[in-house]
Formats: C-alpha cells, structure tokens, sequence
C-alpha cells in the first residue's frame, strides 16, 4: 500500500513537474511547502484542528498566493524569477512563524507536525467507501493524480506550447499565460494535498527529481512525461524494499533512490551522459 500511494503521488508530480523543469521553475514546489504554514495556523485559530478539509483548504489559499505573487513579481521584470521566487515565500513563512509563536504556540504546531507527514503511517488512516475500509491516503492520493492527468491531457497544446515559446502560444490563441497560471495552481493545489500523506521532502523529490532524470533521457515532451513516470515508480519500488530491508526511514529511502537513478542517468545518459560525452571528446 506504501508503495501504491508513493508510485500514484509519483505518477501526478512527474506530469507537473517535467513542465516546471522545462520552464525552469522546479524549485516552486519547495516555496508552496514553506508559504503555506500561515494558513496552516489561520484555520487552527478558527476551528482548533490541524488535520481537517479547511486546513488543506487555508493551505491551499496561500500556497495560492505564493504563486501569485511570484508570477507578478516575475512579469514586473524588476527582479528575476529566482529572486522573485525567494522574495515571496520567505515572506509567507516568516508569517507563519509569528503566528505560531504568538497565537499558538502551546499548539505543537511546528514544521513536523504541520507540514511533513510520515508514508510509514499513511495506511493506518482510513475511511469508508462504499462499505469498504480503505487508506485516506490512497483516495486523496488517487484523486489526485486522476485530476493531474486529466488536466494535462486537456492542456496539452497549450502547456506544451507555451513552455517551448510563450509568445507564440499567445499569438496562436493557445492562452499560454493563462495556462502557465493554472499550471502553477494546480502544483499548490497537489504539493498541500499530498503533504499530510506523505511528507513535503517527498513531494519535492518526486516534483523535481524524475523530471530531472527523464531529461536526460528524453528528447521529447511526451517521452519525458513517460519516463519521469517511470522514475517515480522505480524509486517508490526500490526505496521501499531498501528501506524495509534496512530498517531506515521509507520517505528519506524513496528520496535517495530517486537521487541515485539521477546520478545514474547523469553518468550513463545514452545522449547526455557525462560518460558518453566523454567518450565522444576522446575519440574526436
């Protein structure tokens, strides 16, 4: 069941991810995992739960914001989108902070318990459906990632348009501005969902890393999309029984087997690898 929720989370993060590479915004995921503390600590101020629909919903909101207010930073041309990027979220966080150490701070509510859940215990959690007895997790996880396909499947034009070229995806009718924005959107939107489930390091990791790997290995979008997938589901596979195996933390083992079959790609890349390069320059 670790491994079924760890390859779905996967399979979701890849699709979004491989495009966040492709436009160089892989490290918003890390941004929404620190902005969303303040509305992590709103929805407790107002209901007293930490575990609730409105929490990923405040979560949410200004995971939301975050990305709002990197994209109108970015356009502003003021600053560049790594600046931008780490103007707004250290704000939001820095918010967050203060809240807890004002308003909650008998509340236990800190990076652990908020923001980075545990996948060890995501199949002890349970709810009915239709009379059956199954993890939150995997339908959280499950709807997610039905979602992420979907949406990738009806935006692909535009997605793929406006990643490559911007201007002509707008001059072409795509509304690939309008597309980037729900692109981002929907990182926020997945980055609080899985975050209880699964923990933000591994939502990260499976943002960023497959993506990364498929890239060395594909020289089309819609191969990179297959192969980041494949990735992801390698490293839940193979961290998991590693993990077992050695008796270490299962999270923290997926996300360095994923790391290793980076490395792996970075070495051993039939078209970019470092090995295969060097080869070419000794024989030329």
């Amino acid at each position: 069941m670790i491994v079924l929720i760890a390859g779905l989370l996967s399979t979701a993060c890849a699709l979004l991810g491989s495009f966040l590479v492709l436009r160089r915004q892989a490290l918003l995921p890390d941004a929404v995992s620190h902005a969303v503390l303040p509305g992590i600590v709103l929805v407790f101020l107002l209901t007293g739960e930490r575990a609730s629909l409105p929490t990923v919903l405040g979560a949410t909101a200004f995971g939301v914001a975050c990305v709002a207010g990197y994209e109108w930073l970015r356009r502003t041309r003021i600053v560049g989108s790594d600046a931008a990027l780490a103007l707004v979220f250290p704000a939001l966080f820095s918010l967050g902070i203060l809240g807890i150490g004002q308003f909650a701070s008998g509340a236990h509510i800190d990076l652990d318990s908020a923001i980075y859940g545990d996948i060890t215990f995501a199949p002890l959690r349970t709810m009915r459906l239709a009379g059956v007895v199954v993890p939150t997790s995997l339908v959280i996880t499950g709807i997610a990632t039905v979602l992420t396909v979907l949406l990738v499947a009806l935006l692909w034009r535009p997605l793929h348009a406006s990643t490559f070229d911007p201007e002509f995806a707008e001059l072409g009718g795509l509304r690939g501005r309008a597309v980037g924005q729900v692109l981002l959107v929907a990182v926020a939107g997945l980055a609080v969902v899985a975050f209880d489930s699964v923990g933000a390091i591994l939502v990260i990791t499976f943002f960023v890393v497959p993506a990364s790997t498929a890239r060395l290995l594909a020289n089309r979008v819609g191969t990179m999309l297959v192969a980041a997938v494949a990735v992801g589901w390698l490293s839940s596979l193979a961290g998991h029984r590693a993990a077992v195996a050695f008796d270490t933390s299962i999270a923290g083992t997926i996300g360095l087997t994923s790391g290793a079959l980076f490395l792996l790609a970075l070495l051993f890349a039939p078209r970019r690898g470092l090995l295969v390069r060097t080869l070419r320059r000794a024989r030329s």
